[in-house]
């Protein structure tokens, strides 16, 4: 049977139902152990106190020792705490290990097993009580790691040997201890094995005992000075009974952990019984076992327990993950969907229709930037074309007095984020906003960013009833070292996911580049794509400012003999810039032309990259210009003799379309959007990461003057298609599609002269 018969609809229906049924049982299990599962905190306390009420005045008591719990359920809680219920001992102690891990979940297991016995218990700290933060867990839900009490004749004292850094203080403390005369009787209990054992276990691995450390042996004198009686621990999965220099050691590990049930390694725990001078410790060896079958499934269920009871965001993406695979089999069996484009799609009501556009963005003007530039260049294009445009925009100190509120809304930044405050928390809430928008009565939303503002574009959208069209400007996956959070989880999963569900909630996105489709559709982005190159002002980058270039030479002691490379962009690390400085030290070392390289822009990474010029002597030919207003760019594109790339990052690369304007070809390394822009042999060259590659190519354009002036002409040739005023009338065609589908959705029928 095939993959493709085996998933039929049949067969997928009852998955469907499946899923929905275990999606309400673990909800239902959930709520369930809300209500009937109990909290704890400072066990111990309550557990010494009636240790000490039961055996007060006493001199005979007894107690049970046991090693390596682990948390079994078939083993520890269903069989041996019977057994050691029917003794009717005074009270039981864990030296060590009594859990399988640290989590919270494990401690909320083990508090349930330990429910079942008669008696009070006590725990000591092993390796697994400390693992995973279960240093914390263990002191919030038990107490101290180290403590005493006494109780009859005896004294009991339990030792933390997990943590070197508390080493020093447990001597101090112990030696306190030991100094009562009072009790008869001393029983110390630690969780690392203290000798090693006569016989030797195959499922054991530890390798250093305590006897051989320094802290060890410190502990061997006090044991010897103030007579211990015996000191217990459980890091070896057998039974070890040694005296040494007087003192009796004894592991116990057979408790629940990994065991043979062989003649070394089995179950089995550890009776001692105290009557006056007398001390009575016995082995007692239990012959039983747990099917491998049960114990898989004693760990499952102890792993579904974990995770729904104490794991709530491992429950809730367990939960998420069942709704969306359900919801996705929904869609998949009772919705009917077409795949094709609506051909018959009535786009003319709208298309020569003046249109009301609210934009929304994260950053804007005066702030420099690509997305800033191309959101201003679109609004001038719009206006031009008779459309009426009003931007959000978060708030600067150096904006302009004399903006307009009716066409540039304000909201008051509550902090920025990136140096110069690339991305910027604005108030997204202000009421003056909101009566600016509703008087505005927008007709489309466009928003530029898939977070902050984005997210509130989309309420906005919603209440007004409006569609939200998204452009995608930004390669988020290559901003991860800007977050709080892992790099890979951000690149590898976050990014991705907040760009496919943004996008999917929109009425359309716009695209910048063939590529830059590609991708959106590859991660799951099902909404309306529309590819529309960013626009640039074509014409400005025409004009020569003679005496300002002439200034700029002077400035930059730029001689008639140098050829000038020009390098535009952030100065941050997804911009590549240190493996350009690299190059260019490089191509220093290859060529005789004599060369200036002037890199505009700024940014975080500024000190470290001027840094790594002086290292490469190169501050005599590469130079940060720092930023640069818009308006005075095109002068420094006219200056150069080609432009030098190495970003990454880029969706379309507008700088480098904006350099072809002014006649620059362009060496850059291959990524998305660069590909569409940069036509290899015919504007310029791209490379590989390859600092090698990359350097030849340059080298290519330096030395070799006519070919730099074939690639020139033809770098503003394919420039001049994306002028600014071609771009705003493709945006609004945009729109019109947008709008009518739409309203075909709707079920609304507009005609050319209701428009």
């Amino acid at each position: 049977m095939t993959l493709k018969r085996w998933f039929s609809p049949r067969r997928l229906k009852v998955i469907f139902y499946i899923i929905v049924m275990l999606i309400l049982a673990l909800v239902g299990y959930r709520i369930y152990l809300i209500y009937f599962e109990q909290d704890f905190s400072a066990v111990h306390a309550d557990q010494i106190e009636r240790v000490q009420s039961e055996l007060a005045g006493k001199s005979q008591l007894s107690f049970t020792v046991v090693g390596n719990i682990n948390n079994s359920v078939g083993v520890f809680e269903r069989t041996m705490i019977p057994i050691i219920n029917q003794n009717e001992t005074d009270f039981l102690v864990s030296a060590g290990n009594a859990v399988s891990g640290g989590g919270e979940d494990k401690y909320r297991a083990l508090y349930r097993s330990l429910s079942h016995l008669e008696m009070p218990y006590l725990l000591t700290v092993g390796e697994n009580e400390s693992s995973i933060f279960g240093s914390f867990h263990f002191y919030e839900h038990f107490g101290p790691y180290f403590y005493s009490f006494k109780a009859g004749n005896s004294q009991f004292i339990f030792l933390d040997t997990t943590d070197p850094d508390a080493y020093n203080f447990q001597l101090y403390w112990l030696k306190q201890q030991l100094l009562d005369e009072q009790p008869q009787h001393r029983f110390v209990f630690l969780g690392d094995a203290f000798l090693k054992p006569e016989l030797d276990s195959p499922v054991d691995f530890a390798e250093d005992y305590l006897v051989d450390t320094p802290f060890g042996q410190d502990l061997m004198t006090l044991f010897s000075r103030y007579q211990v009686t015996a000191v217990f621990s459980s890091d070896l999965h057998l039974f070890d009974r040694q005296e040494h220099k007087g003192i009796l050691y004894i592991a116990t590990g057979g408790a629940g952990g990994l065991v043979l049930n062989n003649d070394t390694s089995f179950y089995h725990y550890v009776s001692v019984s105290v009557d006056g001078d007398n001390v009575s410790i016995d082995m007692k060896r239990l012959d039983i076992g747990q099917n491998q079958l049960m114990k898989t499934l004693e760990s499952l269920w102890l792993f579904i327990h974990s995770l729904f009871y104490v794991g709530r965001l491992n429950f809730l993406l367990v939960l998420l993950a069942l709704m969306a695979v359900a919801i996705k089999l929904y869609t998949r069996l009772f919705v009917d969907r077409d795949y094709y484009p609506n051909f018959d799609l009535d786009v003319e009501p709208f298309r020569n229709k003046p249109l009301r556009v609210l934009m929304v963005t994260n950053n804007y003007l005066p702030f420099i930037g690509g997305v800033p530039i191309s959101i201003e260049r679109l609004r001038r294009g719009l206006v031009t074309l008779g459309h009426k445009v009003m931007i959000v925009s978060p708030s600067y100190r150096d904006q302009k007095k004399d903006e307009n509120p009716e066409e540039i809304v304000r909201l008051r930044s509550w902090m920025a984020l990136g140096k110069g405050g690339e991305f910027r928390m604005a108030n997204p809430i202000s009421r003056r906003a909101r009566k600016a928008m509703m008087a505005f009565k927008p007709e489309v939303v466009h928003i530029h960013h898939p977070f902050w503002l984005g997210w509130f574009g989309l309420l906005w959208a919603k209440a007004l009833r409006v569609p939200a069209v998204y452009t995608y400007h930004t390669r988020l996956e290559h901003y991860a070292h800007y977050v709080p959070l892992p790099g890979p989880l951000f690149r590898n999963w976050i990014s991705h996911s907040l760009v496919r569900r943004f996008a999917n909630r929109c009425a359309g996105v716009i695209v910048p580049t063939q590529s830059a489709e590609e991708y959106l559709r590859v991660i799951g982005v099902t909404t309306n794509l529309y590819v529309q190159p960013t626009g640039i002002d074509f014409e400005r980058f025409q004009q020569r400012d003679e005496a300002a270039m002439e200034k700029l030479r002077d400035q930059w002691n730029i001689s008639a003999d140098d050829c000038v490379f020009v390098s535009v962009s952030r100065l941050s690390k997804e911009k590549n810039i240190g493996f350009m400085i690299d190059a260019l030290a490089e191509l220093r070392r290859r060529s005789a032309r004599s060369f200036k390289c002037l890199l505009i822009g700024d940014g975080e990474e500024r000190a470290a990259l001027q840094q790594r010029i002086d290292d490469k002597n190169l501050s005599d030919c590469v130079h940060l210009v720092g930023p640069v207003p818009p308006d005075d760019m095109a002068v420094y594109y006219q200056l150069g003799d080609a432009f030098l790339f190495a970003s990454k990052s880029e969706t379309q690369g507008m700088v480098i379309l904006e350099a072809m304007a002014a006649r620059l070809p362009v060496v850059a390394v291959r990524s998305s959007g660069i590909d569409d822009v940069v036509r290899e042999g015919f504007n310029g060259f791209k490379t590989r990461e390859d600092r090698t590659q990359w350097v030849e190519r340059v080298q290519q354009l330096l030395e070799n003057d006519d070919e730099r002036e074939r690639l020139a002409d033809q770098a503003l040739s394919f420039a001049r298609d994306f002028a600014i005023d071609r771009f705003a009338a493709d945006v609004a065609e945009i729109y019109a599609h947008v709008l009518a589908s739409e309203a075909e959705r709707k079920g609304v029928r507009v005609s050319a002269k209701e428009s």
